[in-house]
């Protein structure tokens, strides 16, 4: 967590965009998130595996629990910079991952983001001209991945990610104009 920052300060938001390995090291590099955790969301098992998850239809979703400071990124921002490492048009597909548990969501813990949410979707749905397949709803459940899935990418500089490697620079200097950060 940022110095200055207290875990009463932040909220959270929960991110599916593919694999959540590129994904959470996407979301760290951004200024005002303090926290993330990759895990499964959204689906019909309690505590499921990678292996479950993967290849027993459990309808989880691979996605990051973002913990940020509001004070310094606002959820607009940050899911327009999240938007700029997905391919919104794209159902149960990122880069060369192909399944649902690689489908692209927006999960909510507070009913106050819903129409914020709303809004950035109606805007992108604008922007692509096409038929946007973020789903979005409340986090129904969420659980943290395994050990080794967490921060991976720190772990292993050359594993695969279908984010390209400029993508990470890009959210280090990433500054939220309706907030004056950095």
């Amino acid at each position: 967590m940022e110095s200055g920052t207290t875990a009463a300060a932040t909220k959270e938001i929960y991110l599916a965009g593919g694999c959540f390995w590129g994904v959470e090291k996407f979301l760290d590099e951004i200024p005002g998130v303090t926290a993330t955790e990759v895990g499964y969301a959204n689906g019909t098992t309690t505590n499921p595996t990678y292996e479950q998850v993967c290849r027993e239809n459990t309808g989880h979703a691979e996605a990051v629990k973002v913990e940020y400071d509001p004070t310094v990124v606002g959820l607009p921002f940050l899911l327009d910079t999240f938007y700029t490492v997905i391919d919104p048009t794209s159902a149960n597909r990122q880069g060369n991952d192909i399944g649902a548990q690689y489908r692209t969501g927006i999960y909510y813990s507070g009913p106050a983001d819903l129409p914020v949410i709303a809004d950035s979707l109606a805007k992108l749905q604008q922007e692509v001209g096409a038929q946007v397949a973020i789903e979005a709803g409340p986090i129904k459940n969420y659980f943290p991945a395994e050990a080794y899935h967490q921060k991976y990418l720190d772990q292993n500089p050359g594993g695969y990610c279908h984010i390209p490697v400029a993508a990470f620079a890009r959210a280090r200097r990433a500054v939220d104009p309706n907030r004056g950060n950095r």
